[in-house]
C-alpha cells in the first residue's frame, strides 16, 4: 500500500477560529433555530439577530471560508443564511456559463 507524500492538516488547526467566535457565548438558536417551529417572520427574526451577532464577530471571515469551502447546508455562518451562501456559490455569481 503506498504512503501519502502528505498528511492532511491537523483537524484542531482547521477550526482553531472557532474558539474566539461570538456565537460560542450565546448558544446556537439564533444561528440554527428551528424553522418550521417559528415560522417565516420568526426565521427572518432569528437570521436577522444572528446576523447582527456575526457583525461584531472577529473571526466572521473564516467563519464565512468555512461554510463555503464545506458546502454548509443549514444555518447562517460567517453572516449569511444558507440560501445566501448557496446564491454566492452558484454559477452566476461565479461568472460561470452552463
Amino acid at each position: 500500500m503506498p504512503i501519502p507524500s502528505r498528511l492532511p492538516a491537523p483537524l484542531l488547526q482547521n477550526w482553531a477560529w472557532q474558539a474566539e467566535a461570538v456565537c460560542r457565548e450565546v448558544g446556537s438558536e439564533p444561528f440554527f433555530g428551528p424553522a418550521e417551529e417559528e415560522g417565516r417572520t420568526g426565521r427572518k427574526e432569528l437570521d436577522r439577530q444572528a446576523k447582527s451577532l456575526c457583525g461584531s464577530c472577529p473571526v466572521v471571515e473564516a467563519c464565512l471560508r468555512h461554510a463555503l469551502a464545506t458546502h454548509e447546508p443549514h444555518g447562517v455562518w460567517g453572516g449569511l443564511t444558507a440560501h445566501e451562501r448557496r446564491r454566492l456559490l452558484s454559477p452566476a455569481a461565479m461568472g460561470t456559463r452552463r
